[in-house]
């Protein structure tokens, strides 16, 4: 989630006192984990949108991390994104959140780069089916190829704790507009038939003429085994060609590939959920 991070860099505009406290923050590489007291998150509700004032603190018009400018949405709807979850637990438990709220890894919240503080999202599982929504109140996840950083409950409902990381769709909720979710009253969710819809790809670039994509079709297919194609998306201002390499076998793979294909020139390289 890389919080400590954040608030060092989101100091830097507010004083020079909070950029110093910042020194006292553990460093990034200590480890995270989940708690030693595991909560029947049965009983944790999800999160009930309401209408809030926005954060004095949370909303920065753009700011910096880790050398990479981020843009925060004057508004979160519409908002609808398919991608790759991450969760944080003990490591920030109890900590500031970007929003001034204090983190807890019990609640049903989320961290999220751009959308404003304080939103509402329902996030899905695009594995299992299981739907959760959450209170998105702090800043990351600054891990690159990462949509949405849940807490542990909101990631335990989801059935993506063990394995670090899911494909979701996160999709952005208006206050009154929220129907209750199956997940979040029962007692023991039972698994849910895979969607089969999810499956990820690294997209190495979107070109406006086929034939630049097909160059770089060509030159990725010397350097890699994997299945590298063109696939057209057509738009408003006319067709894009995206050059995607996949479908990939797991999330771990598509970390290592995309950082294979930085030392290969291709910077611009990016995990994509369809």
């Amino acid at each position: 989630m890389n919080f400590s991070r954040f608030i060092c860099y989101t100091a830097l505009t507010a004083s020079f006192v909070l950029l110093v406290a910042c020194g006292t923050v553990p460093e990034v590489s200590d480890k995270d984990s989940a708690p030693t007291r595991v909560p029947d998150v049965s009983q944790i509700p999800d999160a009930v949108p309401k209408v809030e004032p926005r954060s004095k603190y949370g909303n920065p018009r753009q700011y910096e991390v880790f050398g990479k400018s981020y843009y925060t949405l004057a508004s979160a709807d519409g908002y609808r994104e398919k991608g790759i979850a991450s969760w944080y637990g003990t490591k920030f438990h109890g900590r500031r959140t970007s929003s001034g709220e204090i983190y807890d890894m019990y609640a049903m919240t989320a961290a999220h780069k751009t959308l404003p503080l304080p939103s509402y999202a329902e996030v899905t599982n695009l594995e299992n089916g299981r739907k959760v929504i959450v209170k998105v109140n702090d800043r990351g996840p600054f891990h690159d190829n990462r949509l949405i950083d849940l807490s542990y409950s909101a990631a335990t409902k989801l059935g993506i704790v063990a394995k670090g990381t899911g494909l979701v769709e996160v999709k952005a909720i208006t206050p009154g507009s929220v129907k209750k979710t199956a997940s979040a009253t029962d007692k023991e969710p039972l698994p849910v038939k895979p969607q089969g819809s999810a499956a990820m790809f690294l997209q190495v670039g979107a070109f406006s003429t086929r034939n630049r994509a097909e160059q770089v079709k060509t030159r990725l297919q010397r350097d890699i085994t994997d299945t590298v194609m063109v696939v057209p998306l057509e738009g408003v201002q006319g067709i894009l060609y995206r050059v995607r390499v996949g479908p990939l076998a797991s999330v771990s793979y598509g970390d290592s590939l995309a950082a294979r294909l930085v030392g290969l020139g291709f910077r611009d390289s990016h995990i994509v959920v369809d």
